[in-house]
């Protein structure tokens, strides 16, 4: 077993790996956890409408 054996199988290993996360990534329940988790950012934008009308009547 020389260097390039090792390479092709380190190779393998991590494509293998990869479609792992990926397949873990898009299972139904989590789908939906990483959908939420995505639009976290824009949760507080009706917070934040409220706070920018209040400054502007001020």
């Amino acid at each position: 077993m020389d260097i390039n054996d090792i390479r092709a199988w380190h190779t393998l290993v991590m494509m293998l790996v990869f479609i792992g996360i990926v397949v873990w990534a898009y299972t139904k329940p989590r789908r939906k956890r990483f959908d939420e988790a995505a639009n976290l950012p824009f949760a507080d934008d009706s917070l934040d409408q409220a706070t920018m009308n209040k400054e502007k009547k001020s």
